[in-house]
């Protein structure tokens, strides 16, 4: 079946039962944002205040991402938040092979349908499931062409919660997000960027 909306996603997302996860979550966890949006940001899954309240980035990694955004102009409206899996994996444990694949579907769809201009990759889990990249600390700050979509690499938000010296270069790479960002805008080809 295809997916046609981000609505009709947002619907399968919460009935979906593809994998394991279904059955320990309180809340699926679908995107949420700017349907029209120019960056898509992406992280590894939800937490446990993403599942009871069914939505992205609403814990403290959630409030350390608002405050980048707000660092840099942007508000959470608009943007479109998501991860690429839709539920929390028990104990906050990094999602499996099988877990990834059972949610790409859906993560495909929405970049589809929003179609940003760039897409933000938040950390080692989504950097290797979009990219098969392996070294976010090394790559943070880069941007990747892949199937003619632009990529911004750097950490999740969350890192800086447990490593408060990761604040300085975030910060850094959210400026030259932005950066990027009004440059495309402006008509730069994506070669400039690479």
């Amino acid at each position: 079946m295809i997916l046609q909306s981000l609505e009709k996603i947002k619907y399968k997302v919460i009935s979906c039962k593809k994998c394991s996860l279904c059955e320990s979550r309180t809340h699926a966890v679908p995107g949420k944002g700017n349907s029209k949006a120019e960056i898509v940001f992406v992280g590894e899954a939800p937490g446990r205040s993403e599942d009871l309240k069914g939505e992205p980035f609403v814990g403290s990694a959630g409030k350390k991402l608002s405050d980048l955004l707000e660092h840099v102009g942007l508000s959470r409206d608009s943007v479109y938040i998501t991860n690429v899996v839709k539920c929390r994996p028990p104990e906050n444990r990094q999602p499996t092979k099988q877990e990834k694949k059972a949610c790409s579907d859906y993560l495909n769809r929405e970049l589809e349908i929003i179609n940003p201009r760039i897409i933000c990759v938040l950390g080692n889990t989504a950097y290797s499931s979009l990219l098969g990249g392996k070294n976010i600390t090394k790559d943070h700050g880069k941007i990747v062409r892949k199937d003619k979509r632009l990529y911004f690499v750097t950490f999740h938000p969350a890192a800086i919660i447990y490593n408060p010296k990761l604040v300085s270069p975030l910060k850094k790479d959210f400026r030259r997000l932005v950066k990027v960002l009004g440059k495309i805008k402006n008509g730069s080809p994506m070669e400039d960027f690479l």
